[in-house]
């Protein structure tokens, strides 16, 4: 099944809820980085979240980007998403290795540590708009869900996770946002938390075939469920030898002479897509000349 999420609304408009399949995209983020298994766990649920995120934007030309700072050894996570899908990110330490956590699962928590979770979403205002919460438990879903309570002030569930095979490739990604919209019933309230406390696993659901509809079902149940948009999902980074030599040349031509004596090239690594352009000494000269 391909990667997409999906948006919708259930009874009568009092519950809006996001839920994405991101297998593929999260297995294409560990082959660029070769992220050891806790990364793939801790990235692949950033990039799920921000994917679904990605929906709540308004424009096509909106992104948003979250950073979750932690002291773990991990260090810090970045994902990108707009509204069209294209998701991108990385993790500072692709490699860390700890043991499994009480439960003897992958010790997500103790590799992001404690620390604070930042959203900034570009909506082409004179000023992006930002938030912010601290990190309160480290195993992401927890601490989404705590973001958009306090401070978004939007009564959330957030449910994500990823299951990563004994040779570090990924079997199952995915995840789901439930929101709760002003006014909703108590009794609404009330039965999407029952639904909720039934969902033990989103990777087993996912392993079983189920679908980001199927995901919501479970946790939304009879609630009447209205499908208002499907979103095929896929890695893609913005960056491009081109752009890259943009920036060079942004430098300005002292310090482009001065990277010529010294280094005789230039080299700009992606952290995004994990990519390496090289700029010998005559395309150096170039651009130096270029000025």
């Amino acid at each position: 099944m391909s990667d997409y999420a999906i948006r919708v609304t259930a009874a009568n408009g009092q519950l809006r809820g996001f839920a994405a399949l991101t297998t593929g995209l999260v297995g294409e983020l560990q082959r660029r980085h070769h992220t050891w298994p806790v990364a793939s766990a801790a990235l692949g649920r950033t990039v799920t979240v921000g994917a679904m995120m990605g929906l709540m934007l308004k424009s096509e030309q909106d992104r948003l980007t979250i950073q979750i700072k932690g002291d773990g050894p991990l260090g810090q996570i970045v994902v990108e998403a707009d509204a069209q899908g294209h998701v991108r990110g990385y993790v500072d330490n692709p490699v860390v290795d700890l043991p499994p956590n009480a439960a003897g699962k992958l010790d997500v928590a103790g590799a992001v540590g404690k620390g604070m979770l930042y959203v900034i979403k570009d909506l082409g205002l004179k000023e992006p708009y930002r938030g912010a919460s601290p990190i309160v438990s480290g195993e992401l879903g927890d601490d989404f869900t705590y973001y958009f309570t306090s401070s978004e002030q939007i009564p959330s569930a957030v449910g994500v996770g990823v299951l990563v095979d004994r040779d570090a490739s990924i079997l199952a990604s995915g995840g789901f946002i439930v929101q709760v919209m002003p006014g909703a019933d108590d009794a609404v309230i009330s039965a999407v938390e029952q639904q909720l406390s039934k969902v033990t696993s989103v990777t087993d659901l996912i392993q079983q075939g189920a679908s980001p509809e199927d995901l919501l079902q479970a946790v939304l149940g009879e609630t009447d469920m209205q499908v208002h948009q499907r979103q095929p999902l896929s890695f893609a980074c913005r960056c491009s030898r081109e752009r890259i030599a943009n920036v060079l040349r942004s430098l300005g031509k002292e310090d482009l002479q001065k990277l010529l004596e010294e280094q005789g090239q230039a080299e700009v690594h992606c952290h995004f897509c994990n990519e390496r352009y090289v700029f010998d000494r005559d395309e150096l000269t170039t651009m130096i000349q270029s000025l």
